[in-house]
């Protein structure tokens, strides 16, 4: 998404420094005509450490773009959040089919198939346990989202830190030249230099602006996904927590659950007084 906009930019950049630049058209003192230079010949001059450093830029913005990508396809409702999944389990289980409800889980593996799916696993243990284990998912599988995206920021951090050491790299073997010229001096002498150190800026930062943009919007799709999820799975379990206060709630009573006539022989309604 937008991390392809750096390579596109980084293209047009390419592209533009292949082509005689005016600024650059007066002779240096040396007498070295530098008009005709193009984006490589700019690459190369700052020898083998220029070069590495750009190519590093580069393959963050790549991986970067891979990762908007992928995470654009992955983060969609319809893959996260299959329509129809919350109330086939929640017509399951008013059914009282627990193996149906599984099966429905099976059948479309997902966010919200696995987090459902787990909180089946706990049914034995009362709503309270079927709670806890949709929560825990919930959390297990957001960080999982969260992990995947957190690339994004790595990258958006390095790359001014990469672009930076380019920089500063350009600057020193400007400067040394400088030093190590017998002539004065000038402003021409010094431009070549810090303008291929510069180069390394600009690529840093169109690296890491669409990097740390790509993930503050994944990151706020995320925290909306895992939302719906939990309004999801809750929706769907609903007949669980029902069953279970009603069952709670019988035996407070004294009186048997539906199908367990025993349940209550205890209540005082239920023995009969003694005759004399």
């Amino acid at each position: 998404m937008f991390p392809g906009w750096s390579v596109r930019i980084l293209s047009l950049l390419a592209i533009s420094l292949f082509l005689p630049t005016p600024l650059l058209a007066e002779e240096t003192p040396q007498g070295t005509d530098v008009s005709g230079q193009n984006f490589f010949e700019i690459l190369f001059s700052g020898g083998i450490v220029g070069f590495l450093i750009l190519f590093v830029l580069l393959a963050l913005s790549l991986f970067a773009s891979y990762l908007a990508f992928e995470q654009t396809m992955a983060l969609r409702t319809k893959v996260l959040i299959p329509e129809g999944l919350s109330e086939a389990v929640k017509q399951a289980l008013l059914a009282k089919n627990l193996q149906e409800a599984n099966q429905v889980c099976r059948n479309q593996p997902s966010f919200l198939g696995f987090v459902v799916s787990n909180g089946l696993q706990e049914i034995d243990g009362g709503w309270a346990s079927v709670e806890k284990g949709v929560e825990d998912t919930l959390a297990d599988q957001a960080a999982g989202l969260f992990r995947r995206i957190e690339y994004l920021s790595v990258i958006g951090n390095i790359a001014p830190m990469v672009g930076l050491l380019g920089t500063v790299t350009g600057m020193i073997f400007a400067f040394q030249e400088v030093a190590s010229s017998p002539e004065e001096a000038g402003a021409a002498q010094l431009a070549e230099g810090i303008y291929m150190a510069l180069v390394t800026t600009v690529g840093g930062l169109l690296v890491a602006i669409p990097s740390l943009g790509a993930f503050a919007i994944f990151r706020n799709r995320v925290d909306q996904l895992t939302a719906e999820t939990a309004y999801a799975a809750v929706h769907a379990l609903t007949p669980l927590k029902r069953r279970t206060s009603r069952s709670s709630l019988v035996r407070a009573e004294g009186r048997p659950e539906p199908g367990n006539p025993q349940q209550g022989t205890n209540h005082p309604r239920a023995s009969r007084p003694e005759k004399d």
